[in-house]
Formats: C-alpha cells, sequence, structure tokens
C-alpha cells in the first residue's frame, strides 16, 4: 500500500510540474522522452549495473562454493537459477539486478568474499535472493523511471522563453524552486521506496536462511568495510548502483546519509535480532570484530 500511494505521487508530481510549465503539450514531450530513455534503460539495467562494477560472470567451475550456494537458495526460493558475477572490487558489497527472476543476476565484491564467513555470505546472498523473488528490481526500474520523468520535466524549463508579455512570463523564482524541488522529491520518493524494500528484504531473507544472526553480523561488518574502503566520489555509475547494493557503498557524510538509499544499519540489526529471539531461530551469537581486522 505505501508503495502504491508513493508511486501514485510521483504520478501527480508529473502532471503538476508539467502542465505548470507549459501545459498539456510540454507534458506529453517530456515524459514520451523519459518513458523512451527509462524504457532502455528498464531492458538493459542489469548490463549496465554490471558494466559499472566491471563485473564477470564466475561459473560453477570458477566459484564452486560462491555457486553452489546461490543454486541452494534459488532452490528454496522456488526460483530460477541467477546468473553469478564477481566485482574486481576491494569494498565489500552485493546487489541483485534484473528485470525479472527469469533475467536476475547476483553479483559480489572480492571485498565481501574475503570477509564475511560462508555462513555470513550465505545470509547476504539470501538477502538478494528475496529482491529478486519480492521482484525489487522490477519496482526499482518504475520508480526510477518516474524519477527520472520528473527530473526531465523540471529540466524543461531551462529551454522555455521568458516571453515579452510580463503576464505570459514565467515567474523566475518559481521556475528555479521547480528545477530544484521537483528532482528533489522525485530522488525522496524513491529513496523511501529503496528503504521499505530493504527492510522487506532483509527479513524475507532472513527467513529463506534461517539465520538472522548470521545476516545481521554481516551487515555490521559490511558497514565498517565500506567505512575503509568507501566508492569516493558519487559518480554515474556509483549512482547507478548505489541504490541496488546492500549497503551503501558511497562515503557517507551529514548531507549523503539524508540521501541514503539505504536504511540505517543499526536499524536493520536491530530489527534482525528480534527476529533471531524467536526460539526456531535461534543458531548461535553474533561474533565481534573489528574494522581494523578487515582485509
Amino acid at each position: 500500500m505505501k508503495t502504491a500511494l508513493l508511486l501514485g505521487l510521483l504520478t501527480g508530481i508529473i502532471l503538476v510540474v508539467g502542465y505548470w510549465l507549459a501545459g498539456f503539450a510540454g507534458l506529453v514531450i517530456a515524459t514520451l522522452g523519459a518513458l523512451a530513455m527509462n524504457g532502455a534503460a528498464y531492458f538493459w539495467s542489469d548490463r549496465l549495473a554490471l558494466a559499472a562494477m566491471r563485473a564477470q560472470r564466475v561459473t560453477a567451475h570458477e566459484a564452486p562454493e560462491l555457486t553452489s550456494i546461490v543454486s541452494q537458495l534459488a532452490t528454496a526460493a522456488g526460483a530460477p537459477m541467477p546468473r553469478v558475477f564477481v566485482s574486481p572490487l576491494t569494498q565489500p558489497n552485493a546487489f541483485a539486478t534484473g528485470r525479472n527472476p527469469e533475467h536476475a543476476a547476483v553479483c559480489v565484491t572480492d571485498g565481501i568474499l574475503r570477509l564475511l564467513t560462508p555462513r555470513e555470505l550465505r545470509a547476504v546472498l539470501a538477502h538478494e535472493m528475496a529482491h529478486i523473488t519480492n521482484r525489487d528490481i522490477l519496482l526499482s526500474s518504475v520508480a526510477a523511471g518516474l524519477a527520472g520523468i520528473i527530473t526531465s520535466v523540471a529540466q524543461f524549463a531551462l529551454f522555455l522563453p521568458f516571453g515579452s508579455d510580463e503576464d505570459d512570463a514565467p515567474n523566475p523564482l518559481g521556475t528555479l524552486l521547480m528545477l530544484i524541488l521537483a528532482p528533489l522529491a522525485a530522488t525522496l520518493i524513491q529513496l523511501s521506496i529503496s528503504r521499505t524494500r530493504e527492510f522487506e528484504a532483509d527479513a524475507d531473507g532472513a527467513q529463506l536462511s534461517g539465520d538472522p544472526l548470521a545476516l545481521a553480523s554481516a551487515l555490521q561488518k559490511i558497514e565498517a568495510g565500506v567505512r575503509v574502503a568507501p566508492l569516493t566520489g558519487a559518480t554515474p555509475a556509483s549512482s547507478s548502483t548505489a541504490h541496488l547494493m546492500i549497503a551503501n557503498p558511497l562515503s557517507g557524510d551529514a548531507m549523503s546519509s539524508l540521501f541514503s538509499t539505504h536504511p540505517a544499519t543499526a536499524d536493520r540489526v536491530r530489527r534482525l535480532l528480534s527476529m533471531a529471539d524467536e526460539p526456531s531461530m535461534r543458531r548461535g551469537l553474533i561474533t565481534p570484530y573489528h574494522p581494523e581486522h578487515i582485509v
């Protein structure tokens, strides 16, 4: 219900911004252009994300333990076996991509393979499998597309003439505010959807693996690892994949935390620990770790 309301609000913003800028004609032109660009991004989003991470596909012969875990989780989830990729990045992270379970891929970095125990890695991959079975990648594509439309329509104001007639000319201050606030609103709504989906993937992944404590431990280790080896700078490549990853890969400050695509790790761990309090899920204790021990 929350997702439907948020997407409905995005659509409403599109209509209001387009009509305010240039009436119905301006809305139609901007919407068609943005739909065409985001339609292409929808069909090729997996290739773009994997290329941005310089990921290479691995086989069962090349990575037997990794592919075996993914295969077992896919079978348990009743989903097709996704393609498995490894990125050479030293930062510990993982993500799933693809427009549906039949065209899905799971990618892990070299950093996360070195950092996590097999138990923790399995929990992380269960989280990513939950994203696939929940069709979160499709939802992210739709949200990103609608947000892109709002941004495109708002930027269209840059090319509108003010005209000689003062009554017919757009208000310069209003145009400036629209250029700033429309993309901001789209981004905030998209991030809200992403954060909601991360909580759900945590819960569903913990159910799939039966090990919420392992996922809680992995999330804490990954957060520490990201601080040690952040993806510095919000480049187009890093920005395009940041919302897909299990942890925000960008270096954080107060502003980037505000626009983070992920909920706070402490909140995620707290929820997972509450799941682990159930007797059927008690599997052990979270092992202590220290950032300086990360290789």
